[in-house]
């Protein structure tokens, strides 16, 4: 129900900006940097992450899997495929695609962490 749902809404993103609408031609990139918020003592940490690339912050797991950007424009927006798990949980907390420009349109919902895609790397 609940993926449903994120799909519907990323549909309805997609209609409404017109970068997403139209058939727009993307690079990969070789990473991205995410920005992770601890929302317990407010603490933010900016993580760069090659393509599947994990790394531990806190009590969770961030993986990359890759990340997309608008040919030609590396820093006009990023799309990143991002798998979050707590430590010692297999399911996972998130997985999907974060919208760089758009980080509301497919959040993360962790009580305690915040996970959003800042930019794609290229080197």
């Amino acid at each position: 129900m609940i993926v449903r749902f994120r799909r519907f809404l990323l549909a309805v993103a997609a209609a409404a900006m017109p970068g997403l609408a139209a058939a727009q031609s993307v690079d990969n990139g070789t990473g991205a940097e995410l920005r992770i918020l601890d929302k317990l003592n407010g603490i933010t940490q900016d993580q760069r992450l090659t393509n599947q690339e994990r790394v531990i912050q806190g009590r969770i797991e961030v993986e990359l899997q890759e990340c997309r950007y608008p040919v030609g424009n590396p820093a006009g927006e990023a799309y990143a495929f991002v798998t979050v798990r707590e430590i010692g949980v297999a399911e996972p907390v998130f997985r999907g695609w974060m919208i760089a420009s758009s980080p509301a349109v497919n959040p993360m919902d962790h009580p305690r962490y915040d996970v959003w895609v800042l930019r794609c790397t290229t080197s």
